[in-house]
């Protein structure tokens, strides 16, 4: 009688993998109030919520840790039990230029049906500028032997998942990400996958 197949679970990785973490909630991630440059801090449930990434992702290791220099980002690394990182200013939050500060229902009311994805923002970064910042990550993360682990905000995260599995950052908008949350990109033999999101 043939043996009963591994666990999959078991398996070697066939490539590296990145861990993603969103940072944790502050009063514009709370408020739908789009936020890049602005260096807000953690809310009270924004730190009790990250202290818990602390025990998720205790049993983990991870050769390299990446962190994008906003405040709200530092903060969730260091409630997880992450201090040494290295900042990398590539994974900073998509650029909203003018509309820094407002939420999308705000911006449709003089933009109708605008998203990050879809529409120009004035003043703001261009798709094409997140997805050149972003393949450098990528690049970064395959030249890595192992997982990796990085800190960073919605919109870039959900972008950088998509450029991970060789898509348009815009395919970004299938991926939604909560505060706080942990994802996970890797491979399938040859393939770059989404492993876990969201979680």
């Amino acid at each position: 009688m043939p043996a009963a197949p591994d666990d999959p679970a078991d398996e070697p990785a066939d490539g590296p993998e990145l861990w993603l973490v969103r940072h944790g909630e502050t009063e514009w991630s709370r408020d739908g109030r789009h936020t890049s440059r602005t260096d807000l801090d953690l809310t009270e449930k924004g730190v009790e919520v990250a202290c818990t990434l602390k025990q998720r992702l205790a049993d983990e290791t991870f050769g390299l840790v990446l962190c994008s220099p906003m405040r709200r980002a530092r903060r969730t690394a260091e409630l997880a039990g992450f201090t040494d990182l290295e900042v990398d200013a590539d994974l900073v939050e998509w650029g909203y230029g003018e509309y820094e500060g407002i939420t999308t229902a705000e911006i449709r009311e003089t933009a109708p049906g605008w998203t990050i994805w879809t529409h120009p923002t004035p003043g703001g970064e261009t798709a094409q500028q997140v997805s050149e910042r972003l393949d450098r990550v990528v690049e970064r993360v395959r030249a890595v032997s192992g997982r990796v682990l990085a800190f960073g905000h919605g919109h870039a995260l959900r972008a950088l998942a998509a450029r991970w599995i060789e898509q348009p950052v815009a395919e970004g908008r299938f991926f939604k990400l909560d505060t706080a949350t942990v994802s996970t990109l890797g491979y399938e033999r040859d393939f770059p996958v989404v492993l876990r999101w969201n979680s």
